[in-house]
């Protein structure tokens, strides 16, 4: 087993969440950790947190818009989909960011979570500023820019992150499950196929 996958699954099955993410937040990032970047994010409920809060969790993640009726809504279902194919692991977590933070606040947010059902012990819907918006994007390798009409034309992936925010696998694939990221998922969260 891949060592970078065996440390967090075995502290938090033998130790426990809690002392497992004050151990985390206490050793140094990997120069490879997404969670370098300083940028915070406010989810559904209004709640202000460092980008690098996250750490400790392995995660989905993918950048959307919630006044999007084409695409988006794809995405967020493929996470769904990719969540219950790798088996539901329990210490999953699924991050979409708004890369509309003009339009996308917290009631925005917390409205569309609503709307597509989703499950907020797993799911977070975030925004930040746009600043912050633009360099996760580009830390992630999302591309996107407003149309005219208010839309924006945008990438679809989702990125696998360990629990150290290092991208594990990535997808293209929208609107069915990807096996190979699925069988990522699968094993970076220790679950049962």
């Amino acid at each position: 087993m891949n060592l970078r996958i065996a440390f967090p699954l075995s502290c938090a099955l033998l130790i426990g969440p809690v002392v497992c993410a004050a151990a985390a937040a206490n050793t140094p990032l990997p120069g490879d950790s997404v969670y370098q970047l300083a940028a915070t994010l406010t989810d559904q409920d209004g709640h202000a947190t460092a980008w690098s809060a996250r750490r400790g969790t392995p995660q989905i993640v993918s950048m959307f818009y919630a006044s999007c009726t084409m695409v988006c809504p794809m995405i967020i279902d493929t996470m769904k989909a990719t969540r219950r194919a790798a088996g539901d692991p329990a210490g999953l977590g699924l991050l979409a960011i708004s890369f509309d933070p003009a339009r996308d606040d917290t009631d925005a947010l917390r409205r569309y979570a609503a709307a597509h059902r989703l499950d907020l012990r797993w799911w977070t819907l975030a925004r930040a500023t746009p600043g912050d918006t633009r360099s996760i994007a580009a830390l992630l390798g999302v591309q996107y820019r407003p149309l005219p009409d208010g839309d924006f034309n945008h990438s679809s992936v989702l990125l696998l992150l360990d629990a150290d925010g290092r991208i594990v696998a990535r997808s293209t694939i929208i609107g069915r499950t990807d096996p190979a990221f699925v069988t990522a998922v699968r094993q970076l969260a220790g679950a049962r196929p």
